[in-house]
């Protein structure tokens, strides 16, 4: 009888076979749009939903952190100071979108009882990649030493969404998180490189070695990985390799494939108190404790 071996439906990682891409095929396996078909419809409903969550809140919006024109938080408190904070870094390949863009998701944490914080921070190519991931830790710094003026005390975890995930993954360590949910990721730099994305981003040998969550050491605090069952497959292997290079070193944390999720409605799982993703916040800080 042959062993058995488990049905994976994710098709196989088409990065395997790199060398034999050409550009076109390369900058596919990186291109969310176009793997959604209505993507643009989508974009547009969560920015206007977005914009209604903003004006129904306004009191903690533009608050900066450093100087800059996008180096600002958009805070959403809690009722309770000493509540938990998701800290949810935006994504959009470290080139596009911005923090107001993402206000709707955080409604399900406040109405869980949490408070959120939405930094915002300079895209490239203004910016580099390695300055990008410096004005987040900016941000997590001015959030544990002025948190508190702002009604945000309690305990921090560090979210983010595509290239968010990215760098939320790189702060794990940063002495104000408690625990990092990766949200559809990309955590070997490498690729990229070799696709349209980089035209902006310029991206140097030492970031790609320094700045890949996948070539760095393990930081033991938990760290869910999250991604939806229909994402492209590259973003798919992203996550699972992360999460095996982090179970080999015995961190903490899970894998959370959301069923029937795409790029973009995975974070529909944050604009409800019972979606998946407040409950793996939830998790993880319980698991933390």
């Amino acid at each position: 009888m042959p062993p058995f071996v488990l049905d994976d439906p994710t098709p196989r990682d088409p990065r395997r076979r790199w060398d034999s891409l050409d550009s076109a095929a390369r900058d596919a396996c990186y291109d969310n749009n176009a793997a959604v078909p209505d993507s643009a419809a989508r974009v547009a409903a969560r920015n206007a939903a977005s914009a209604t969550y903003r004006a129904a809140h306004p009191a903690g919006l533009d608050i900066s952190y450093a100087a800059g024109d996008r180096t600002a938080f958009d805070l959403y408190p809690a009722a309770d100071p000493k509540a938990p904070c998701l800290v949810f870094v935006h994504g959009g390949y470290w080139q596009r979108n911005a923090r107001a863009d993402f206000a709707c998701f955080a409604e399900g944490l406040n109405a869980a009882g949490w408070a959120v914080a939405m930094p915002g921070y300079t895209l490239a190519p203004e910016a580099s990649l390695a300055a990008i991931v410096a004005e987040i830790g900016a941000a997590l710094d001015w959030l544990r030493a002025d948190g508190a003026a702002h009604g945000i005390v309690g305990p921090l975890v560090l979210s983010g969404w595509s290239a968010g995930a990215q760098l939320a993954a790189l702060h794990l360590g940063h002495p104000a998180v408690t625990a990092v949910l990766a949200i559809s990721g990309v955590y070997d730099l490498a690729p990229i490189r070799e696709t349209y994305l980089n035209d902006k981003l310029g991206l140097t040998d030492d970031e790609i070695e320094t700045l890949s969550p996948l070539r760095l050491p393990v930081t033991a605090k938990p760290m869910t990985l999250a991604y939806g069952s229909r994402e492209l497959p590259a973003l798919v292997h992203d996550a699972r390799n992360l999460h095996a290079l982090r179970a080999a070193a015995h961190a903490p944390g899970s894998l959370l494939p959301v069923p029937g999720a795409d790029h973009f409605s995975i974070l529909d799982e944050f604009r409800r108190p019972d979606g998946i993703l407040v409950r793996a916040a939830q998790d993880l800080l319980g698991g933390a404790r």
